[in-house]
Parts: C-alpha cells; structure tokens; sequence
C-alpha cells in the first residue's frame, strides 16, 4: 500500500525529500538546545562567569533561529509535496473512472465517486501537509531525547519504562476503535451527497410537487446520522489528549520525585535535571505527535481504501481491439445475442437477438416500456458487452475494433441527452472539436436548430447553464442531434430523441437526415409509428425478445400488435 502511494510523490520527490530533510535538521538544532542550557545552569551559573554564560546564550539562540529557519522551509516544501500529491493522486483516480464501462458505473454510485475524488482525497493530502513533519520529528525527537536522557542520568530514565507501555496500551485501544468509526462516518457522508445531489438535480420536480419540506426532512436525517457518525469518531479521537496529559503529567511528577532525591543525596546537578526534564518534555511531545500521526493515520487507512476500490476496479469492457480496422459501411448484425445487465442477475434483459441492418438503411425500433429497446442499441457502441452472441458492425464483432474508433463512428441521441456548462458553439463542438462555423451551420440546419438560434442572445456563443436549463425540452433535444452529426457518424442511433419535438419538426429532421446522410445506417427508437412509417424496417420488441420484422405495410397486413398499435394512434390523430 505504501509503495503504490509514494508513486503519486514521484513528480514532487525532491519537495518531499527537501521537506524530510529540513524536519531532521531542526529536530537536531532542538535536541541541541537543553544540552546548552545544562551548560550556562551548570558552568555558567555556578562559576559566575558572565561571557560563558552570554556565549552560550548566543549559540542557543543561533540554534533557535536555525531551527525556525529550517521549519518555514519545511512548510513551504511540505505544502508544495502533499498539494502535488493530492493532485497525482485525483488525476489518476478521475482517469480511471473515465475509463469504466456503465457496468462499472453501476456499482458506485455518483455521490460516492465524487465523495472518492474530493473528501476522501482531501483528507490524504492533509495527512501528508500536516502529518510530515510531526512523522519525521517524532521518532527522531523521541529516540535522540531517550538516547540524552539515558547519557544524562540512565537511573531516572527506568520511568520511561513504565509510561511508554502504559502510553501504547491507550493509543491501541482509540485505534481500534476509530477504524471502524471513521469507515462509517464516510459512508453517511455518501449518503449526504447523494440527497443533495439528487434534489439539486430534480429540484423542478421538487418544487412542482411542493415536496420541499418532505426532502428538508429527508436531508435532516441523512445529516443528522452523519453528525451523529461524526461525533462518535471525533469523540473518540479526543480522548487522546487528555490520556496523554495524564500520563504526561504523572511522568514529569516521578521524574521531579526522584530527581529531586538524587539531587539531595548530590549524585546529580540542578542542571542536569532541568535538562533531563527538557528532554522529557520533548520525549512526551514526540509521542502526542506520534499519536496524532496515529489518528490522521487511522482516517487515511478508510480513504485509502475506499481509493484503492475505484483504482483496483477493472473495467469491464477491455480495449482490446485492432486499431488498424475501421468501420466503411455502417452494416449492423445482432447473431443470437442475450444480454443482463448483472452476472448475478437470474433473467436476460435480451434473449437470442438475430438480426441484420443492412448499411444507409432506416430502422425503427418499437416496443412497450421495459421491452430493452435502448439495451439492444448500447450494445453497438459498447457501452455493454454481450453476456452471449456477437453483435456485428460491417460483418466483424463489435470487440475487434478500438474502442476509440467504433464509438466515434456511432453517433448515439438520447431522450435526456446532455448538454454541459458553456456555449452553444462549446456544446456543438463535443462531436467534433476542429468542425468550423459551415460545418455548424450544416449540422445545425438538419435538426432543425437553425430555427431558435437566432432567436438566442448571442446565437452560437450563448451560454448555457448546467445540463441547458435556459434552453427548452426540444430544444436541446436539436441541439444533441446537431451535436452527434457533427461526428459524420457511420452509424447513428436516435432514442426517443424528438419526444419533445413537433411532428411537423420531426419530419422535417428525418427527411434532412435521409437526404444529407443517405449512407449512414439510421436506428430509432420511438412510440410513434408516424416516426417509422417509411422506414426500410421495424423491429417489434417485447420483453427482451424480437417478436416481428418488417416494413410498415407488411407488419401492417401480418402483424395484430403492430396493427392494434396503428389503429390506437390514428385514432389518437383524428380525435
């Protein structure tokens, strides 16, 4: 674990090493000091000798100064290593989750990735800021202190005997117990995220169904469960001080008990004593450091862990394919595919799926709610693998060509599709980020976007807020279709995506679409019939099965779903 973690201080390992050093060196300086004070008490004092005891007094304060010299140094090289490294180690976790199929995406949940990517990182890189130096300085100052005290006087040195086990015994109990503390204070802060980010984002729902104060209530409690997690941990991890202290202070009264004993029977100086205490002092001070690195310790190992869970991940789709193959056609097959979206999972989600799409045609997809229609189409793309069967891009699995090229290739619309903070122009360009001002204008025309872009304040370099709240339903629904085209895809897929769309538009987008991309293989999913009345074929779907293939006037003639279908929705028309 520490291995995989000092990779991430490789870019900042001379900060790291410089800011070690620096910690060392003042610890040096301060275990310096109390031998000089022992000095001017014991020579100095004694002897009245004023010019030892202000050259003394000089080298003392050069050592002071040295020393807070060496730790500015450190602050400022310690900063620059733990910021450094919190940064490696966010930049290789959000790359990893760039690279996870949904399948992976499936197992964590939102909230929790972006509590992965901030908190729990948040909580190492302040570990390291604030954990270095008393990690470095601890052990140095407690091994140096035992080492002078036990030269200064190895008699009175047998307390530390007695207190250090005494001082080990109490910190293993808080850190057995704070593990487990931490790891569920973590876990409730998941759930805090997730009320939030789950409210933010449907809060027109919220507010059309006036359900304010029932979610006020439901953050209250996933607030106060995280409060109450919270002061458990922190509770526990204040018990540290005051047991320290205690065992402190009843240290320093034996140490003055027998001290002051010796010093009565004359088999010790006043000044070795003032700097046994010293040393004692910095001994006792090193351990409430080292304790504290325990504690910050003790809630890294949870944000380690719950890290190491998003990088050990493996990505369940593997890009494993032959750069070199490209996709010509756009041809599509299905050739016995079944598909669930879980191992674990007891029923397919899609059974034994054949079919052929031949390259430039126009396919409807048809089926009721819960049919898969939008999972038969993720298979294309693969933003899923096949659980059996291969699914066919001119005539080669899915799997041999690079992820990169068969995804750029596809150009896929979804009902509630995207759009991101930042301009029109911005947005557009997600499918094709050197397409100039023609080829917008070109994509644009085509769904049907050129008719409200004029109408925007600064047309094209009109912002848009997070997810195009200022934009209308249909709107953005354009704007996505215009964004996919930019792509020149082979092969696109529309999924319900002109539900929002009049019919008089949406004709007018398939019919722009049939004359500006005759070769490109079309698939849409949709509920109207009126959508995939002329296309080359429909696909019947139900319940994860392909149940009738054909045109409109055959389905029509053969098939009672499809006819009942039609019949309902003419009626519809008329009414």
């Amino acid at each position: 674990m520490v291995k995989r973690l000092l990779k991430f201080f490789r870019p900042y390992r001379k900060e790291f090493a410089g800011s070690v050093a620096c910690v060392v060196a003042e610890s040096v300086f301060e275990l310096v000091i109390p031998l000089i004070m022992a000095d001017i008490i014991d020579v100095g004092v004694v002897q009245k000798d004023r010019g030892y005891i202000l050259r003394r007094s000089a080298l003392m304060i050069a050592c002071g100064l040295l020393a807070l010299a060496l730790g500015a140094a450190y602050a400022r090289l310690g900063a620059r290593a733990g910021a450094g490294f919190g940064a490696e180690l966010r930049r290789e976790e959000y790359r990893k989750v760039q690279g996870y199929s949904f399948s992976n995406l499936d197992r964590f949940s939102t909230p929790s990735l972006v509590t992965r990517l901030t908190s729990d990182i948040t909580i190492l890189q302040n570990s390291v800021c604030n954990g270095l130096r008393p990690m470095v300085r601890g052990p140095v100052m407690m091994l140096a202190g035992l080492v002078m005290s036990v030269i200064l006087s190895p008699k009175l040195s047998v307390v530390f005997l007695v207190a250090m086990p005494v001082l080990a015994a109490g910190l293993y109990f808080i850190m057995r117990t704070l593990g487990s503390a931490y790891a569920k204070m973590q876990k409730m802060l998941d759930r805090v995220n997730s009320i939030v980010q789950e409210n933010l984002t449907a809060i027109r729902t919220v507010k059309s169904y006036v359900r304010g104060e029932s979610q006020s209530a439901l953050f209250a409690e996933g607030n106060g469960g995280y409060r109450a997690a919270s002061e458990k941990a922190f509770h526990t991890a204040m018990l540290n001080m005051p047991y320290f202290q205690l065992v402190m202070y009843a240290t320093i009264l034996c140490i003055l008990w027998f001290g002051g004993n010796f010093i009565h029977e004359g088999t010790m100086q006043i000044g070795q004593l003032t700097a046994f205490l010293s040393y004692v002092l910095q001994i006792l001070n090193s351990l409430m450091m080292i304790s504290n690195v325990f504690l910050m310790l003790s809630r890294s190992m949870t944000s380690i862990g719950r890290i190491f869970e998003v990088l050990d991940e493996k990505p369940a789709i593997a890009d494993g394919g032959d750069p070199s193959l490209t996709i010509r056609s756009g041809e599509v097959g299905f050739d016995g595919v079944s598909f669930k979206y879980s191992e674990k999972a007891k029923e397919d989600v899609l059974s034994g799926v054949s079919l052929h799409i031949a390259a430039g045609q126009m396919v409807g997809v048809l089926g009721g709610t819960g049919a898969a229609k939008t999972s038969l189409v993720q298979l294309i793309p693969r933003l899923y693998d096949v659980s059996a069967g291969r699914v066919l891009v001119d005539g080669r699995d899915v799997r041999a060509y690079s992820l990169r090229h068969l995804r750029d290739s596809v150009g896929m619309v979804l009902q509630n599709n995207t759009l991101f903070s930042g301009t029109v122009r911005e947005n557009l360009r997600w499918g094709n980020e050197n397409a100039s001002q023609k080829d917008l204008d070109w994509a644009c025309r085509i769904a049907c976007a050129d008719e409200f872009l004029g109408r925007l304040p600064e047309g094209y370099d009109t912002v848009l807020g997070q997810g195009g709240v200022n934009v209308s339903g249909g709107q953005k629904q354009r704007l996505c279709i215009a964004r996919a085209l930019l792509k020149r895809p082979k092969i696109l897929i529309l999924d319900d995506s002109t539900s929002a769309v009049d019919t008089a538009t949406e004709r007018t987008i398939r019919e722009r679409l049939a004359e500006e991309l005759p070769d490109t293989t079309r698939i849409i999913i949709t509920q109207r019939l009126g959508s995939v009345e002329d296309a080359d074929q429909i696909i019947l779907l139900d319940d994860g099965r392909v149940t009738a293939v054909g045109n409109h006037d055959q389905l029509l003639a053969e098939n009672r779903v499809y006819r009942e279908i039609w019949q309902f929705q003419q009626k519809g028309e008329t009414a």
